[in-house]
């Protein structure tokens, strides 16, 4: 499987995925900063949490609304709103504007733009990939997003303080190059027929809306699915709640390795920079090696092994103060997490049927912000809990991810009928629309 052979809508979405995260990652981890500076770490707290509502209610609009009208409307729609919002963020930073208000007004349109769009996207890659070419389509996707995020949050913390208004204006540049190339380079891929529930009333639109993603939230299969990656995602993000404390305040300082007189180094905020760093690195440099060797590999060893990997490292993170331990335990558990992901979103793939992808898509992406609850409570926990008791704890979701999988796989290997199958509806899953 290569690149080129890919359809082209796939291969477009890819480099403008990839693209819109860079020029996200540039911003959003400063506007805590900026609004923190602006406002008071309290009034952050509570702005940055209508930023989150307005994420969410984005992204299941989005879903439900690009099953009635299609794809490339609500990417050309949001792409375009995200545009305006950075416009406008850029012009209100400016020394001779210089409205604080506007900026998060800004940010907060940007949120909802961008996560309308989010669902149209993932669909898209479903639309047009292949049971057998998705494995690959999300490694790629998934090497291409880290690389971005890398390289996005390195940009953006180096010009921050100087040129704040030229980044929200790279971005908003950006972002109109990425609207123009969906504008002429993407095609529609919605399946025949996805528009037929269209409706007249407002009533009729809500009545739909409702009914709709509770008929998501009834599926069976899906539902273990969301767990399973909500649970995940919230032992991943350990490392900036928990793990993040924990480090910080209990690592002394220790000496890595000496090259002469000098020595290495580091407090407990130093090495998790660089455990981060280590991660997204190895993401970067392993995902094709890791798709390349594994390719043949059955799904049900490749996602055990995989949770094994990556809980286990993420318990050791937990309880060790050891730099080379953590250091070790961060190789471990990315092995894992390249394992997991492309097989998870590829299951995702093969569950979600055509006349309802997108709404199934936008519930699926709340999996993140549960998870971030959920890492929030362990962060509490841990000041009542010894570290022994916090790693029992990932343990115990390592164990729930794969009586999830395993839910799954068993439905999946009785030949159960595919999602994708003209008129079939998988195990669990009621008939749609």
């Amino acid at each position: 499987m290569k690149f080129r052979s890919l359809h082209p809508n796939l291969r477009v979405r890819i480099v403008v995925g990839s693209v819109q995260r860079f020029l996200h990652v540039m911003v959003m981890p400063l506007m805590t900063v900026f609004l923190a500076e602006r406002f008071g770490v309290a009034v952050a707290g509570a702005m940055v949490l209508v930023i989150a509502v307005c994420e969410v209610s984005g992204s299941l609009l989005g879903g439900y609304l690009a099953d009635i009208h299609g794809r490339r409307p609500l990417l050309l729609a949001g792409e375009a709103g995200v545009v305006a919002a950075y416009l406008t963020m850029a012009a209100a930073a400016t020394p001779w504007w210089e409205n604080s208000g506007v900026v998060y007004a800004g940010f907060l349109a940007a949120s909802l733009a961008s996560n309308l769009a989010v669902p149209a996207n993932d669909a898209m890659i479903v639309d047009v990939s292949t049971p057998e070419s998705r494995q690959f389509v999300y490694t790629i996707n998934y090497w291409s997003i880290n690389l971005a995020l890398a390289c996005g949050v390195l940009i953006g913390g180096f010009l921050y303080r100087g040129y704040f208004p030229q980044l929200l204006a790279a971005v908003a540049a950006g972002s109109l190059v990425v609207f123009l190339v969906t504008l002429v380079k993407i095609s529609e891929t919605a399946p025949e027929g996805t528009a037929a529930e269209k409706s007249e009333s407002a009533r009729a639109y809500i009545r739909s809306f409702t009914s709709g993603y509770r008929a998501v939230l009834a599926d069976r299969l899906f539902s273990a699915l969301l767990i399973a990656a909500t649970l995940r995602m919230a032992i991943e993000v350990q490392i900036n709640y928990y793990i993040n404390v924990r480090v910080s305040e209990t690592f002394g300082q220790q000496r890595l390795f000496g090259l002469g007189s000098w020595d290495a180094t580091v407090d407990g905020v130093e090495i998790l920079g660089i455990l981060r760093a280590e991660n997204t690195i190895l993401v970067v440099l392993l995902a094709l090696v890791v798709h390349r060797l594994l390719r043949r590999v059955r799904d049900r060893p490749r996602l055990y092994a995989g949770v094994i990997l990556f809980t286990g490292g993420y318990m050791v993170m937990a309880v060790s103060g050891n730099g080379w331990v953590l250091l070790a335990a961060m190789l471990v558990l990315t092995v894992g997490e390249l394992l997991n992901v492309p097989v998870q979103q590829t299951m995702l793939a093969d569950l979600v049927p055509e006349r309802s992808r997108t709404k199934y898509m936008a519930v699926f992406n709340l999996n993140v912000r549960l998870a971030l609850l959920i890492a929030s409570l362990c962060m509490t926990l841990g000041a009542v809990v010894s570290r022994w008791g916090i790693a029992a704890l990932y343990a115990v979701f390592g164990a729930v991810i794969v009586l999830k999988y395993r839910t799954i796989l068993v439905a999946r290997d009785r030949g159960r009928p595919a999602a994708d199958a003209e008129g079939s509806v998988p195990v669990g899953r009621p008939a749609q629309d």
